[in-house]
């Protein structure tokens, strides 16, 4: 491997968690965005901002991602879908109070997602 591909490599990894990571708080704001029927314009605000850096980060990482071989949107958005989702079980903390038996089932519906996009669609 040289280092063009180290840099490449590093890239995708950055950017893909920036995305996924700016996007899952998008997510969370997102549900807090509306109390009561009225909108929380602080909550929307920071759900707008989190969305706007996660899709500036994706579109760069794609072009990364073609760099090195991986043209297939599917594939390209498991990645992102991955990253994202857990961001969310974990930035909002409540993945922690689940049981076991449904952390182990959220695991392997990820993975199931992710095997019949490659499966399908790679």
């Amino acid at each position: 491997m040289n280092f063009h591909q180290i840099i490449l490599i590093t890239l995708i990894i950055v950017l893909t968690l920036f995305s996924g990571v700016a996007d899952a708080q998008g997510f969370i704001h997102a549900s807090t965005a509306w109390v009561d029927g009225k909108v929380i314009w602080a909550e929307g605000l920071k759900s707008l901002l989190g969305f706007g850096i996660g899709a500036i980060c994706y579109i760069l990482v794609t072009n990364y991602l073609k760099q090195v071989g991986i043209v297939s949107a599917e594939i390209q958005t498991i990645v992102w879908f991955t990253v994202t989702i857990i961001g969310v079980a974990l930035f909002n903390g409540k993945i922690l109070h689940w049981h076991i038996i449904d952390q182990i089932i959220a695991l392997a519906v990820i993975g199931g997602v992710a095997w019949l996009l490659v499966r399908t669609g790679g």
